[in-house]
């Protein structure tokens, strides 16, 4: 006779914290503060600070609901398998319950605090990542991460809204060099990584297409990525700082495209050991690969440093007239 009775939960509140993915969380903050800091306007810093809060949490209500919609596809991936819903610590109902209830109450606070113009890009956000890209996108074409990839682009605009109200054509220029980046970020970590989403059924493009394809793809949105990165030095938005940073940064994520485009980079799957002995942890996984892969590891490594960078060149040159302002200093 089996045993009826429901299992008890394992899982520990570093579970629960995993669930929020904090290293995309961190870049979402990052941008989303970038977008409030160089809005035009005011804001109270209390509203701001709940602001960058509510929006935090939505990042990691979606990355929740990702994680428990994805649990048996991350169970099949070394680089995911570790995740709270795939090993097993987390059940794939709560994490859900848990990404829901974020999720309305990121919402709902995010408009109550500063407008529902914001709010309704986060929830729109929500939506179109666990929605419309994880169980639409994912797993029907392989250019999922290119049209998902807008998901990760709302931060900044979701910033700017909270700070005035609306989202003009400065804040979609930020979206559009994140909803840029995306491609070549996400595609040099797909070819050392080709193995792990064939298992999975992912039809990521060096499985669909090959790595030969997918290393010119990353060549041909690296040079379009690169000149609209430095459009906003050429504007208002950015000065000498920016410029500078985007031109000089953006020439060496050419380089290492160009670089990656002549590699052989993904033709081999990466085997399940890495020089010789197991990738431990995330960090290996993402990092420790063969001799022939490392220019897609290069380009991956640097592409996040390239985009923090734009964006904290953005942050210091706008922090003199930064929208925050004291109730009562004013």
């Amino acid at each position: 006779m089996s045993d009826a009775r429901p299992k008890l939960s394992t899982a520990q509140p570093g579970d629960y914290f995993q669930l929020l993915k904090p290293r995309v969380m961190s870049l979402v903050i990052f941008t989303a503060v970038t977008g409030l800091l160089v809005a035009p306007g005011s804001i109270n810093p209390l509203v701001a600070a709940i602001a960058v809060l509510c929006i935090a949490v939505g990042a990691g209500a979606a990355g929740a609901l990702n994680m428990g919609l994805e649990g048996e596809t991350d169970a099949l991936m070394k680089r995911t398998r570790g995740r709270p819903v795939a090993a097993g610590r987390v059940n794939k109902n709560d994490a859900l319950a848990f990404g829901v209830i974020l999720s309305l109450f990121s919402v709902m606070l995010l408009g109550m605090n500063t407008n529902w113009v914001a709010a309704g890009l986060l929830a729109l956000t929500i939506v179109y990542y666990a929605g419309f890209y994880t169980l639409m996108l994912k797993r029907r074409t392989p250019q999922n991460i290119v049209i998902g990839g807008a998901a990760g682009a709302f931060p900044p605009v979701i910033g700017w809204a909270a700070v005035t109200g609306d989202a003009p054509w400065q804040a979609w220029l930020l979206f559009l060099i994140i909803f840029l980046w995306t491609p070549p970020h996400s595609w040099a970590l797909a070819l050392y990584s080709a193995g792990d989403y064939a298992r999975a059924g992912i039809p990521m493009m060096p499985v669909v297409k090959g790595a030969r394809s997918t290393r010119l793809q990353i060549l041909i949105y690296s040079l379009v990525l690169v000149p609209v990165a430095i459009v906003p030095g050429l504007t208002d938005l950015g000065g000498p700082l920016y410029l500078g940073v985007s031109v000089v940064g953006g020439l060496l994520f050419l380089l290492l495209a160009f670089r990656l485009w002549r590699s052989r980079a993904g033709d081999q799957p990466e085997a399940d050991r890495v020089h010789g002995g197991p990738a431990v942890g995330r960090e290996a996984a993402l990092y420790d690969v063969r001799i022939d892969a490392k220019p897609a590891r290069n380009l991956f490594a640097y592409s996040i440093l390239y985009l923090m960078l734009l964006f904290l060149a953005l942050l210091v040159e706008n922090l003199p007239a930064s929208p925050l302002v004291c109730p009562s200093c004013a």
